[in-house]
C-alpha cells in the first residue's frame, strides 16, 4: 500500500500539465502527493517526456519527496490510483484545428465546444473515455474521476450517466475565472459575495449575492459589465465581443463567455471569420503559443510555470481540479462549480442529466445546491 496518493493523469503530456502540478504542490499540506503518473499515446510521446521532466523539476524545487512517472501503459498508470485526471484530446491540436476550420469553411461557427466542431469533438473522446471507465472498475475502483477534458459536460455525461461511473465530477475553468475577477467590478472581494452557477457546460449562468446582507448583486455587477471598465472574467480563447445591454439587463442573471456563440452568433461568426481567413483559427493560435510553451518547457533550468501559460486559455485549471481533489480527500465541504448529476438543483432539467451547477464538494463527490427554475 503506497504511503501518499498516487495521482494518474491521462493526456500527461499536455502543456497544462505544469499547472496541475503547481496547484498539487502549493495544496501539498492537504494532499499528501507521493507518485504522479503522466500517461499518453504514441504520437504524444514527446510531448510527454518534455512536459514530465518540466514536472519533476518543479517537484525537485519543492523540497517534497514525489516522483514522477512517465508511460504509454494506460493500465499500469491506473492501477492503484487515487484520482484519476483527464485532460486529454483525440487528435490532438491537428483534430482541434478541424473542428474548427471545417464549420467555417461552410460559412458556420467553428468552435471546439459548441455546436458542430464541439460535435465532432465529443464523438471522437466519448468511447475513449468509456474504454478508460471500464479500465478503472477493473484497476482502481475506488477512484475519483475528475474530468476536463472538453466538452467536459458531454464526456462527464457520458461517464456518470451510460459509463456508469458515480464516482465523478467534471470541471472547466470558466466560472472560477468570473468568481476571480468580477467582485471587484463592484469593488468586493470574493470573500465578501456569494455565487450561484447553475446551467450545462459552456452554457451557464449565474446570480450573484452580499454575503453579509444576502442582498442580490447581480443587477450591480451586470451594469459594471455593460460600462466595460474591468477585465469581466471573460476567458482567452473567447473573442469579447460586446453584450447588448438590454439583453443582460433582461436576463438578469450574468451568462458566461461561450453564451456569445448564441446571444451574439453573427458577430461571432464574423469575427472568427476574420481569423479564419486571416491569422489562424483559435486552434491555429492555440498551436503556436503551444510550440512556444515547449520550448521552454525544454530549459533544463526551468523549474516553475511561466507567465507564457496563461495566454493558452486554460488558466485557473489547477486551482478547481486541485481543490476538488483535496476537497474530496479531507471531505472538505467546499464550493466548487461541476458537472454533476442535477438531481433536481435544476427542475426544467431532468433529475438524472448531468448539469453545470454550485456544489458542496466532499467526501461523497458533489452535492448540488438548488438553482431553481
Amino acid at each position: 500500500m503506497l504511503d501518499g496518493l498516487k495521482i494518474c493523469t491521462i493526456g500527461g503530456g499536455s502543456s497544462y500539465t505544469p499547472e496541475l502540478m503547481n496547484g498539487f504542490i502549493s495544496r501539498y499540506d492537504r494532499l499528501p502527493v507521493k507518485e504522479i503518473w503522466l500517461v499518453d499515446v504514441e504520437r504524444g510521446r514527446e510531448k510527454l517526456e518534455i512536459v514530465g521532466a518540466m514536472a519533476q523539476r518543479m517537484w525537485d524545487a519543492s523540497g517534497h519527496d514525489v516522483k514522477v512517472h512517465l508511460t504509454l501503459d494506460r493500465r499500469e498508470a491506473l492501477k492503484d490510483a487515487d484520482f484519476v485526471t483527464t485532460q486529454f484530446r483525440v487528435g490532438l491540436l491537428e483534430a482541434r484545428i478541424k473542428d474548427e476550420r471545417i464549420p467555417f469553411s461552410h460559412g458556420m461557427l467553428g468552435q471546439e465546444t459548441n455546436g458542430a466542431g464541439g460535435m465532432f469533438k465529443a464523438l471522437r473522446t466519448i468511447p475513449v473515455i468509456l474504454d478508460i471507465v471500464e479500465e478503472m472498475k477493473e484497476l482502481c475502483p475506488n477512484a475519483w474521476l475528475i474530468n476536463f477534458t472538453n466538452p467536459s459536460g458531454m464526456v462527464t455525461e457520458s461517464i456518470i450517466r451510460y459509463g456508469g461511473w458515480k464516482r465523478c465530477i467534471g470541471l472547466c475553468n470558466v466560472p472560477i475565472g468570473c468568481m476571480l475577477r468580477e467582485p471587484a467590478l463592484i469593488d468586493k472581494t470574493l470573500d465578501e459575495l456569494v455565487f450561484r452557477f447553475a446551467g450545462i457546460d459552456h452554457f451557464h449562468w449565474h446570480r450573484v449575492f452580499d454575503g453579509e446582507t444576502g442582498r442580490e448583486v447581480t443587477g450591480e455587477l451586470i451594469e459594471a459589465i455593460i460600462e466595460g471598465k474591468k477585465d469581466d472574467g471573460t476567458p482567452a480563447n473567447i473573442h469579447e465581443v460586446k453584450w447588448y445591454p438590454e439583453q443582460l439587463r433582461h436576463l438578469k442573471m450574468i451568462p458566461c463567455g461561450y453564451h456569445r456563440y448564441y446571444y451574439l452568433q453573427s458577430d461571432m461568426l464574423a469575427d472568427g471569420l476574420k481569423d479564419f481567413d486571416g491569422e489562424g483559427c483559435r486552434a491555429e493560435q492555440v498551436k503556436a503559443v503551444e510550440d512556444e510553451l515547449f520550448e521552454l518547457y525544454r530549459d533544463p533550468n526551468l523549474a516553475e510555470m511561466p507567465e507564457l501559460l496563461k495566454k493558452r486559455g486554460g488558466a485557473h485549471y489547477s486551482d478547481v481540479a486541485c481543490e476538488s481533489i483535496a476537497a474530496i480527500h479531507n471531505n472538505g465541504n467546499a464550493h466548487i462549480v461541476c458537472s454533476t448529476l442535477n438531481n433536481g438543483a435544476i427542475p426544467d432539467l431532468p433529475s438524472d442529466a448531468v448539469v453545470q451547477v454550485s456544489s458542496y464538494v466532499g467526501g461523497a463527490g458533489a452535492q448540488p445546491v438548488a438553482f431553481g427554475p
